[in-house]
């Protein structure tokens, strides 16, 4: 994970994000709330409560208002290699989350900190021989019975290849498929973990979202993300 990389795209990062899914008809915020939304989801499924969660590539903290508006009790951390983008998140939101440098191989936390991880479309910039001591990071500074949530780009959905094909700050990406990134998931010591897709419509046809619940084992979607747990 360079640190350089990510800081080169922080003060333009939103602009580059809204032309990448202009097709979606949606903006970067529609994409980082509906995680949290998930979040919450899986939280309730668990039957858990999660009074801290990390934000694993938290970039300029996308995420913050809307942890915030879901989980208006839990104290948030967002953690990045990038000093540049984190520095413009805490411009930006201030004391409502605990923005933290990470150097890109151990997490600057104590075992069982977190009750809830989540990690959004990170992976793909991360190289494939770091991802399986990544995971297995995140998963030592969660609670037993935490839950990891790993969103990524599905690279069998056309529109998505596309988007990520012509988008400046994915240059370097490499998409990796659900069942991989589960598997991954699993080698870095999760015990329970399921796939679910998402995002199946685009902004014209969002009456149709309701249908998406349906949807998830569905390999289409234009993301989709992988539930881990750690063992109790």
């Amino acid at each position: 994970m360079k640190e350089a990389e990510f800081d080169k795209f922080a003060d333009e990062y939103r602009a580059l994000h809204a032309d990448n899914i202009w097709m979606s008809g949606e903006d970067p915020e529609y994409f980082a709330e509906y995680k949290v939304i998930d979040i919450v989801t899986e939280l309730e499924r668990a039957n858990m409560l999660a009074h801290k969660a990390l934000d694993f590539g938290a970039g300029i903290g996308y995420s913050v208002p809307y942890f915030a508006r879901h989980l208006p009790d839990t104290r948030l951390t967002c953690l990045d290699v990038s000093r540049k983008s984190l520095d413009v998140g805490v411009a930006r939101y201030g004391a409502a989350a605990e923005f933290k440098h990470f150097d890109g191989e151990q997490i600057p936390y104590d075992d069982d900190t977190f009750d809830v991880a989540l990690a959004s479309c990170v992976f793909h910039h991360i190289p494939t021989e770091q991802h399986v001591p990544l995971l297995a990071e995140i998963r030592r500074v969660l609670a037993p019975g935490g839950q990891l949530l790993i969103y990524e780009h599905n690279p069998l959905n056309p529109l998505t290849r596309h988007a990520v094909n012509t988008c400046e700050f994915d240059e370097h990406a490499t998409l990796i498929r659900a069942p991989e990134m589960e598997r991954r998931a699993r080698e870095a010591g999760f015990t329970t973990t399921d796939v679910r897709y998402r995002v199946f419509f685009p902004r014209a046809l969002s009456r149709l979202r309701a249908l998406e619940a349906k949807l998830t084992r569905c390999p289409l979607g234009a993301q989709y993300y992988v539930a881990a747990r750690k063992s109790v």
